[in-house]
């Protein structure tokens, strides 16, 4: 049963696309007029993927396809603030437990 689809180790690599890819796909659609399939035929990608990258481009075209490890600068400060908060409420608990300890032998 030499290279039959059923082998549980065939399994496809995910292809990776960068950001200007997928933007020149998108405005093959959206601009040019083409159709979702035949662009997606022509280049070789998934239609699901087509569309979810053109819904994510005409959502925001600025801050579309950030890339893996960057984040939109909305995204950005909220992490950011997320890490902030966690040291701020970190501070506060060994604060609190100094507090204790210390009022402790004050009696």
């Amino acid at each position: 049963m030499e290279g039959t689809s059923g082998d549980i180790g065939a399994r496809r690599k995910r292809r990776i696309f960068d950001k200007e890819f997928k933007i020149s796909a998108v405005k093959l659609v959206v601009d040019g007029g083409q159709s979702s399939k035949n662009v997606a035929e022509d280049l070789g990608i998934n239609q699901n993927s087509l569309y979810l990258w053109k819904r994510k481009y005409l959502t925001d075209k600025e801050n579309s396809f950030p890339g893996k490890g960057y984040q939109k600068p909305e995204d950005a400060e909220i992490t950011r603030l997320r890490k902030e908060l966690s040291k701020v409420t970190e501070q506060r608990d060994i604060l609190k437990k100094a507090v204790a300890f210390f009022s402790q032998y004050e009696k």
